[in-house]
């Protein structure tokens, strides 16, 4: 089938009341990021609920459609065929050439759904869905009408031009990135941090990422699968700039100085304060974490107080009330799962203690930090003059 547009539909923007045109304009932005790495040339254009992509060369189907399920704020991808208006006859005769292209085999059930935008048109729509019907009732005997749940929902939408569709190719949902301001991901080599950060931006968040690293107790190799994981949520994101700090004196301190119950705590409550301070550094306006109540002992309610405490930023935390599996699922869904469980451990599993506190005393917590104030100061100074920036696409 000669498809010759994509009609793309979203639905959240379509609320948005005086700023639609923000969100529209948005999305029409990030779109044409996405097909910038397809191959074709492709004009976008937008009319009063729609977004249309036209192709002004040969391109690949399934590459074009790969790269709009990534971006944020379609809900649909109809690939659709532009007719002119000829009159209803020859509107007839192209919606019987839709059927034979798109639909050899005839054994289905269908429906008409007509829509006239265009209000000089001299049918209305509830005319056009019978006339149309009777046309391929006539054309196919075999094909029978189902109004509630047709095999084909055949679309004749009439506007300034007239177009044709059958086939709803799902998008990601949400809002376009940059309509909702800016974050910074703390980003592991774990499952939950990466579907956190997808999580975020399915909202519009433009989203950094800060990774901390402790040579030579984690390998090159663990840095690398963070940068991998970064590149699989950029599908989504668009590019990411992924902070990359070196926290290995600072862990050393805590593991000598501290009790070693408290060390995933003190160790997070460090990181979250770094975090914010590259975050107001770069505008961002939040934190984002993939902690999960429960999950492990630093997730425990007392222990994301203790970890709160240190920061002015609000963090967000969307899988706040998911269960493992339901984690797993959604980074199985955007392809992260399988970098995520190699065997590469990050800085969080390789100084953990092995009977670790739950219920952190925040006061107590706080006094044993004082441990370390000798050397703390120039040990947060080092490691933030340490940050490594890489680019990931």
């Amino acid at each position: 089938m000669k498809y010759t547009s994509f009609l793309i539909k979203y639905a959240e923007i379509a609320i948005k009341g005086k700023n639609r045109h923000l969100f529209e304009e948005a999305l029409c932005k990030q779109i044409k990021i996405a097909l910038k790495k397809c191959e074709g040339q492709f004009v976008i254009s937008r009319t009063y609920g729609r977004i249309y992509i036209d192709y002004e060369s040969d391109f690949d189907f399934d590459e074009t459609v790969a790269a709009l399920q990534c971006v944020f704020g379609i809900t649909g991808i109809c690939p659709v065929v532009h007719v002119e208006d000829k009159g209803f006859e020859q509107l007839g005769n192209d919606l019987k050439k839709y059927i034979d292209d798109v639909y050899p085999d005839k054994n289905h059930t269908f429906k008409i759904n007509a829509r006239r935008a265009r209000k000089n048109y001299p049918m209305d729509s509830m005319e056009l869905n019978t006339e149309l019907g009777a046309v391929v009732l006539e054309a196919y005997p075999e094909m029978t009408v189902d109004v509630h749940n047709p095999d084909i929902l055949l679309t004749v939408e009439i506007r300034e031009n007239i177009y044709m569709y059958s086939e709803i190719i799902p998008g990601p949902g949400g809002m376009p990135i940059g309509t909702s301001g800016k974050a910074m991901l703390l980003l592991s080599g774990g499952i939950d941090s990466p579907v956190a950060g997808y999580m975020i931006a399915k909202r519009g968040v433009t989203i950094d990422a800060v990774y901390f690293h402790a040579p030579p107790y984690t390998s090159e190799r663990a840095k690398q699968k963070v940068i991998d994981l970064a590149k699989k949520v950029a599908k989504y994101t668009g590019p990411i700039n992924l902070h990359v700090i070196n926290f290995t004196d600072i862990q050393l301190a805590i593991y000598e100085k501290c009790p070693h119950d408290e060390l995933t705590i003190i160790m997070r409550r460090y990181m979250m304060r770094i975090a914010e301070d590259i975050a107001k550094e770069n505008k961002c306006i939040g934190l984002i974490t993939g902690e999960s109540i429960g999950q492990v002992a630093s997730q425990t309610m007392q222990s994301l107080v203790a970890t709160n405490e240190v920061c002015t930023l609000p963090v967000y935390r969307p899988l706040i009330g998911f269960d493992k599996q339901e984690i797993v699922e959604i980074s199985e869904k955007i392809d992260t799962y399988e970098t995520s469980i190699l065997p590469y451990e990050d800085c969080c599993t390789i100084f953990v203690a092995k009977h670790p506190v739950t219920k952190p005393n925040l006061n107590i917590i706080k006094r044993d930090e004082g441990n370390i104030s000798d050397v703390i100061d120039e040990l947060y100074k080092t490691a933030l003059e340490t940050d490594e920036v890489i680019v990931v696409e």
